[in-house]
């Protein structure tokens, strides 16, 4: 019984050994595949660079501009004071009434924040201004009304939301008028999408152009390395063992594309960085340009990679089969 139980734990050990042996061979061909890969960009530096170049020059560009996007969507009060409604009440209604109405209206679905702005704030405002101070000394009083400025949620700042929410401030006791600078909002919105679409469409011709690009390089790899293909084939290689080597090709030259896009990106931010600062100065804003950060690094250099096994894998599949032993 105990010599059965042997024959029948070496039968099942014998059965397994192929498949290690298989699974050995194939991880051991993959981490040759890619250091001869490496070793071939490494011996070619020049050709090398100039393609990762023109691939890390086409990702740059629609990653600078959506990184410019994304920095003009977070300029603290641009976009969100286009969509605000300022609230003025009449001269009777006092500062109780103001308040009455914030703790009302923050309750609305609708209204995201409320910011009561007394009479006498809004006149010390006006007289800090340059050329106004002189002005107000001629007033008898203060004729400024009690302002509510209400900030409309994320979801309530389309234009016909606004305009209902408008309408419903203006039936509440004490409001005098509901100012709405629609026309801005619309314009800014106008603005971004026409921004975004552009962005949209260079990225997509740009990623275009990379696949492009790749699939040349790697074509003109293949048929450097005919005979080489050829030999393979005869002994036995097959179609997956054959193209293993060019499909790192592919995810090298990604690798290095999206390493230079990354660089391009950050040379190009802290170059426009002095001018933006000095711009957001004259404007009294805090805007800067949002340098890409660890999550956009990554999404980037995946993205390449992805891109450049895409061209490697069209060559392959391509040209690859026209290589046939005679």
């Amino acid at each position: 019984m105990a010599e059965t139980r042997q024959q029948t734990s070496r039968g099942a050990a014998k059965a397994r050994t192929p498949w290690r042996d298989q699974l050995r061979s194939w991880f051991s061909h993959h981490r040759r595949s890619a250091r001869d890969s490496a070793a071939r960009l490494r011996n070619a530096p020049l050709s090398s660079l100039m393609t990762g170049l023109v691939m890390g020059i086409a990702l740059a560009l629609p990653t600078a501009l959506f990184l410019i996007m994304a920095s003009i969507q977070q300029i603290g009060g641009g976009w969100e004071q286009a969509g605000r409604l300022s609230v003025y009440l009449t001269p009777d209604a006092g500062i109780e009434r103001a308040e009455a109405l914030a703790d009302r209206w923050i309750e609305n679905a609708a209204v995201g924040d409320v910011t009561v702005i007394p009479r006498d704030e809004a006149m010390e405002t006006m007289r800090s201004s340059k050329g106004l101070s002189g002005t107000l000394d001629f007033l008898d009083g203060n004729p400024l009304p009690h302002t509510l400025v209400l900030t409309p949620d994320r979801a309530y700042r389309e234009a016909s939301a606004l305009e209902d929410l408008a309408e419903r401030l203006r039936q509440a006791d004490g409001v005098d008028e509901v100012k709405l600078d629609l026309a801005w909002l619309q314009r800014l919105n106008a603005m971004a999408e026409v921004l975004g679409r552009a962005t949209q469409a260079l990225a997509l011709l740009l990623v275009v152009g990379v696949v492009l690009v790749i699939a040349n390089t790697v074509r003109l790899a293949i048929e450097s390395r005919r005979r080489e293909i050829i030999v393979a084939r005869l002994v036995g290689g097959t179609d997956s063992f054959v193209r293993r080597p060019f499909l790192y090709t592919g995810l090298w030259y990604g690798a290095l594309g999206g390493l230079l896009a990354w660089w391009l990106v950050e040379v190009a931010f802290w170059w426009l960085s002095g001018p933006v600062g000095r711009l957001a100065e004259l404007y009294n804003s805090g805007f800067e340009l949002q340098r890409p950060g660890i999550d956009e690094v990554v999404l980037l250099l995946g993205c390449a990679v992805v891109l450049g096994w895409l061209g490697a894998w069209w060559a392959v599949h391509r040209h690859l089969r026209a290589v046939e032993p005679e």
